[in-house]
């Protein structure tokens, strides 16, 4: 027989929906009596413990962000010989009968590395709209401030006692940061040389910051006693950690490593990017940010690509060269996406528009299959042939990957959010 309904003064729960319906209604009494709202209370019941097993398997993640969005037709998903094929050669790759453009000879040589989606779908044109939609997995809305892809693995992946922060951008975009998570998910952002924020650095002596924290520490506590505030709370834990950062100042210090890797990751700001964050994701860092700016190419679209394309992929070789040859690659998930593709038909600036009814996605490392293009577009890349790839289903596939069930839930208000929204599939054929 079914077990029966279960009665709590006096309401009653079915069983199939009553941890929900009591998570739901337990969240709102604890606030309704405390006068305020409770940051993640749903993480209490289940998504705290689910970030416990996730953190045991220690993976990292790399983000490789192309603002403006690279061209597909540049990259990965050319069409030579057709009207929006544009003016590159394709060249052949160590994965057989799998061809890509010749700005990119060193990522032809790890074709066996990648996985490459050629059937990216999604829903957001517009930069703004798009930068969120591919840094959360949702569209924007007024009610809900959904988590960025960081912030999520900061929270399932990170140490949430270590002193580096578990999130960092360097040179990168993202307009979403924590969300509903809370501060203590908030991106720490580097600048494009890598450099720490002027925050990071105390101008007093040692002895006299201690003392001033301990003061600080003594009003903060006395006050929060007799005022209840979020942003008590959040001032206090932020510059918490901004102390904390002072043991690890070095680990943002890659000069000496640039040095050695110089050649292997190009001699640019954008390859010494990539290699700090290797260095990062090597000290512990579970979520690091990479921009390359620049790829908004309503003009000059094929100078622009000529330009950027050459020492991103240089950057992009050494990186997984890197990782592979520390025995990282297995444990790092290596992310290259921007916010848009570009649209088959080149103007009359030659230069191509911004595109999202088929574009290009790649994946490497931890938990994907390498060796593998997947999806494909029609003869002119203006549609999705086959397998197509929304918003929906790309984060699903990159949390899966990274041993993360994006079916998992927090709470916005009273309202569950899973990671990735309701509909997704997850992209097995994609995973190792």
């Amino acid at each position: 027989m079914p077990p029966e309904p279960t009665t709590n003064s006096g309401l009653s729960f079915s069983p199939q929906l009553g941890h929900v319906t009591r998570r739901a209604w337990l969240k709102g009494a604890l606030a309704g009596a405390s006068g305020g709202s409770l940051m993640n209370w749903g993480g209490l019941f289940q998504s705290d413990a689910h970030a416990a097993q996730v953190q045991a398997k220690k993976k990292r993640c790399i983000l490789i962000w192309l603002n403006g969005g690279c061209s597909q037709f540049e990259t990965f998903d050319m069409k030579v010989g057709r009207p929006t094929g544009g003016l590159f050669r394709e060249i052949s790759t160590n994965l057989p009968g799998a061809k890509i453009c010749e700005l990119m000879p060193k990522m032809a040589q790890r074709m066996d590395k990648l996985s490459v989606i050629r059937s990216m779908r999604t829903s957001q044109i517009d930069h703004p709209g798009g930068i969120y939609l591919m840094h959360t997995g949702y569209a924007q809305t007024a009610n809900v401030r959904f988590p960025e892809i960081g912030a999520i693995v900061a929270k399932y992946c990170g140490d949430a006692d270590a002193d580096l922060p578990n999130f960092i951008k360097i040179s990168s975009q993202g307009n979403a940061g924590a969300g509903f998570l809370g501060p203590q998910y908030q991106p720490f952002g580097l600048d494009k040389d890598g450099r720490l924020p002027p925050f990071s650095t105390s101008y007093l002596a040692s002895d006299r910051e201690s003392r001033r924290n301990e003061l600080r520490n003594f009003v903060d506590e006395s006050f929060s006693q007799r005022v209840v505030a979020d942003p008590i709370e959040m001032h206090r834990e932020s510059y918490e950690r901004a102390r904390r950062l002072q043991n690890v100042r070095d680990k943002f210090n890659v000069d000496e490593q640039w040095k050695k890797h110089r050649r292997q990751y190009g001699d640019s700001k954008f390859g010494k990017r990539l290699l700090m964050a290797r260095c990062l994701v090597e000290a512990g860092v579970s979520f690091v940010e990479v921009g390359q700016s620049g790829y908004d190419t309503h003009a000059d679209n094929f100078i622009g690509h000529k330009s950027l394309v050459p020492p991103m992929d240089h950057a992009w070789a050494g990186l997984l060269d890197d990782l592979s040859e520390r025995g990282m690659l297995d444990d790092t998930l290596v992310v290259w996406m921007g916010e848009i593709g570009r649209t088959p038909r080149i103007n009359n600036r030659s230069g191509r528009d911004h595109y999202v009814r088929s574009w290009t996605s790649a994946l490497a490392g931890g938990g994907v299959k390498g060796g593998l293009v997947y999806g494909e577009s029609d003869r002119d890349g203006a549609d999705v042939k086959d397998k197509p790839v929304t918003e929906g289903d790309f984060f699903a596939t990159v949390y899966a990957a990274l041993g993360v069930d994006p079916t998992t839930e927090n709470y916005s208000g009273v309202r569950p959010i899973p990671l990735a929204p309701f509909g997704h599939s997850v992209v097995n054929d994609l995973l190792a």
